[in-house]
C-alpha cells in the first residue's frame, strides 16, 4: 500500500495565519480611530467656528458705520447698552480684543455646544471674540472676529476661525 501525499493546511499552518491576519486588522482599525477623531475635530468643530465666525461678522457689518451704542452680545440684538460698531474709537485706533485669553467687555460672547447664545461664559463651548480698529483717516474700520473652542476629540490644538473685513464710511 503507497501512502499518498496529503495536501492542504494543518490547524497551526491556519492558526499562524489567523495571527497574522488579525495583526494587520487591529493595526488597520487604530487607524479609523484616528480618522473619527480628526473628522471630529477640523470637520465638526472648525466648521462650526467658521460659521459662528461669518455670523458675527455679519452681524458687526450690518451696522452703520459710526454705531456705538448697539448691543451685538444679545440676541437680538438691542439698539442700547453695547458698542456697536466700536464705542468711543478714535483715528488709528483698536477697541476689543481678539486675545483668547483676554476677552474685552462688549466685544465677547459665548455659545453652547449646539451654538445657541448663552446669558454668561458658564457652560461656554464657543467662544467669540471681535476687535474693530479705525484707520488714521478714519474712514476704514477693520472688524476682526476670532472665534475657539473649548474642547476637541483627541490631542492637539483646538479648532479656531480667524475672519477679518473692512467696513468704509459712506458720504
Amino acid at each position: 500500500m503507497k501512502l499518498h501525499e496529503q495536501r492542504g493546511l494543518s490547524l497551526i499552518e491556519v492558526m499562524i495565519a489567523m495571527v497574522i491576519f488579525l495583526i494587520g486588522v487591529v493595526s488597520v482599525m487604530s487607524l479609523f480611530t484616528v480618522a473619527v477623531t480628526q473628522n471630529a475635530n477640523q470637520g465638526e468643530f472648525a466648521t462650526r467656528t467658521t460659521e459662528y465666525g461669518q455670523d458675527k461678522m455679519e452681524q458687526l457689518l450690518t451696522l452703520s458705520f459710526t454705531d456705538s451704542a448697539t448691543n451685538t452680545a444679545v440676541y437680538p440684538t438691542q439698539t442700547s447698552g453695547g458698542t456697536g460698531l466700536g464705542s468711543g474709537l478714535t483715528a488709528g485706533n483698536t477697541v476689543g480684543s481678539v486675545d483668547t485669553t483676554a476677552p474685552a467687555t462688549g466685544y465677547v460672547d459665548y455659545l453652547d455646544a449646539y451654538g445657541n447664545l448663552l446669558a454668561s461664559s458658564s457652560g461656554w463651548f464657543y467662544k467669540r471674540q471681535w476687535s474693530i480698529a479705525l484707520n488714521a483717516a478714519g474712514t476704514v474700520k477693520t472688524v476682526t472676529v476670532v472665534v475657539i473652542t473649548k474642547g476637541q476629540a483627541g490631542a492637539g490644538k483646538p479648532p479656531s476661525t480667524r475672519l477679518v473685513s473692512n467696513r468704509t464710511k459712506t458720504t
